[in-house]
């Protein structure tokens, strides 16, 4: 039987740049960073939700040199969709990321679903910080 989600992968172009972020400006904590034959295991993982960690994983295998391309190229663009990040208050968090230097691709909004706010870690993945709020589908008629 499946309990839950425990791992997820987020491609970065570089691992330590990669967990920094998440750690140092996110407040994310480290897991594991071990070397496995020339392939490197990174994972962090909230404090609030330790039971499900992130790998940082540079394009690669398993991958083929095709796919770990465009993932890259993803990457580069600023294309690649990253994770959703539950908030309490969108707008203060907004406004702390901002002041340490994140990139924002859209400010605070009001959606049918709560408050959002998009932005950019340091791959080029996107983040989508959400102030979640009750809702129904006539909400979004």
């Amino acid at each position: 039987m499946i309990t839950n989600v425990s791992l997820t992968t987020v491609y970065c172009l570089d691992q330590d740049a990669a967990r920094d972020f998440y750690v140092d400006v996110l407040g994310f904590e480290p897991r594991v960073d071990v070397s496995l034959g020339g392939y490197r295991w990174v994972t962090i993982s909230h404090p609030n939700q330790p039971e499900l960690e992130l790998t940082l994983m540079t394009p690669g295998p398993p991958l083929d040199d095709d796919a770990a391309a465009f993932v890259r190229s993803q990457l580069e663009k600023g294309s690649q969709g990253g994770v959703g990040l539950r908030v309490d208050d969108c707008q203060r968090t907004f406004e702390e990321l901002s002041a340490k230097g994140v990139t924002f691709m859209q400010e605070p909004a009001e959606r049918p679903y709560g408050v959002e706010a998009v932005m950019r870690d340091v791959s080029g993945n996107w983040l989508v910080l959400v102030e979640p709020r009750e809702f129904t589908p006539e909400d979004f008629d």
